[in-house]
C-alpha cells in the first residue's frame, strides 16, 4: 500500500526516514542511487562524498531529493523502499530481484554473488527505473 504525500496528489515512492538513514553512509554515494541520481552516487562513491563536504551539504538536500524521486518515478505495488532495503543488505543474494517477481535473474544473482558485484552495482544505477517499469506495468494491467 503507496502512502501519498500531505497535499494527497502525489504518491510517495521515497522515504525521507530510509534516505537519511542511507545517508549516515552518504559518503558511499547510497542516498544517492536511492534518489535516483546514480551519476553523482558514483562520484560519491569514489570520492568519499566529495570529501565529506558534499556529503554535509547533502543533510539539508534530501529533502529536494525526496520530491523530486517522488514525482519522478511510478508509483505502485512494488515498494522502492522495500527493494532498496533488500538492495542495500541483500543484494548479492537476489533477494531485491525475487521481490519485484524476477525471479530467474534473483536465483541467478544467489548463486553467483550477485553476478559477481557486477549486477549488484548495474542495480544500483537502475532499481528505481527497473520498479517504476515494473509499476506501470502492473497499473495499466488492472
Amino acid at each position: 500500500m503507496n502512502t501519498y504525500r500531505q497535499d494527497y496528489s502525489q504518491p510517495d515512492t521515497h522515504s525521507k526516514v530510509i534516505g537519511y538513514l542511507l545517508w549516515i553512509f552518504g559518503f558511499t554515494g547510497a542516498h544517492r542511487f536511492y534518489y535516483g541520481k546514480p551519476v553523482t552516487g558514483t562520484i560519491w562513491f569514489f570520492t568519499f562524498g566529495l570529501l565529506g563536504i558534499g556529503w554535509l551539504i547533502d543533510l539539508f538536500l534530501i529533502p529536494a531529493m525526496d520530491r523530486e524521486a517522488d514525482l519522478r518515478f511510478t508509483a505502485g505495488p512494488i515498494e522502492y523502499n522495500v527493494a532498496w532495503i533488500l538492495l542495500a543488505f541483500l543484494g548479492v543474494f537476489g533477494v531485491h530481484r525475487m521481490y519485484q517477481g524476477k525471479w530467474i535473474t534473483g536465483l541467478i544473482y544467489l548463486l553467483t554473488g550477485g553476478l559477481f558485484l557486477v549486477g549488484v552495482l548495474y542495480d544500483f544505477w537502475t532499481l528505481n527505473t527497473q520498479i517504476s517499469v515494473r509499476n506501470a506495468e502492473r497499473n495499466a494491467g488492472r
